[in-house]
């Protein structure tokens, strides 16, 4: 595969499963060897992506397509540090609580980086690295949890369709149609495309 061939979003966002290391959240905590997971693997999840221009988010044209084609009204920046953000420890553990939410959590990082974790069909974790230019949907419904890396910093734009709604459900949270809807649209669906090929 020539450089070219490859997917540009990999520069701004890569995926892998996780170690089961009790070691700082913010580690990147890869296994050993390591196991990637493909950008369509997350796909699979629910989990969409893009690399956008970050230096140029006010005047880019592909994030202005996508917030009209997906209907992402509300706009705002949330910084992510400890000189930034008040109540930074608790906050921080608490964005590192599993929760879901009803709606879509979209994530565009402007400036730094950090993890999103989410979980595949298997209860596995998978670690999604998110940097400068790269741009995450999480589905509503989807278990996830988010931590900063090591260069405890990250500045993200929030988008919503209409006004927002930021209330996580720390799991279990099994019985909202959310998480209903997110199992049946995608986990089920990933289970009835077994087998997959192990060396995939």
């Amino acid at each position: 595969m020539g450089v070219s061939d490859k997917d540009p979003r990999e520069e701004v966002i890569q995926a892998w499963y996780m170690d089961d290391s009790e070691e700082d959240q913010r580690l990147p905590h890869h296994k050993n060897p390591k196991e990637f997971v493909s950008l369509d693997k997350l796909a699979e999840l629910g989990v969409l992506s893009w690399r956008l221009d970050a230096d140029n988010y006010e005047t880019d044209e592909e994030l202005k397509k996508i917030r009209e084609d997906r209907g992402y009204s509300y706009v705002d920046f949330c910084e992510v540090c400890p000189e930034k953000l008040p109540n930074y420890e608790e906050k921080i553990k608490n964005f590192f609580e599993e929760h879901l939410h009803t709606d879509e959590e979209i994530r565009y990082a402007v400036a730094g980086s950090g993890y999103f974790d989410v979980r595949d069909g298997n209860e596995k974790w998978i670690r999604i690295w998110v940097k400068k230019g790269g741009m995450i949907v999480l589905p509503a419904g989807c278990y996830h949890r988010f931590t900063l890396d090591t260069d405890n910093y990250i500045k993200a734009m929030r988008l919503f369709v209409g006004d927002p709604v930021w209330t996580p459900y720390n799991r279990p949270h099994d019985h909202l149609p959310a998480r209903k809807e997110y199992v049946q649209g995608f986990l089920q669906k990933e289970a009835g495309d077994r087998p997959i090929n192990a060396a995939a």
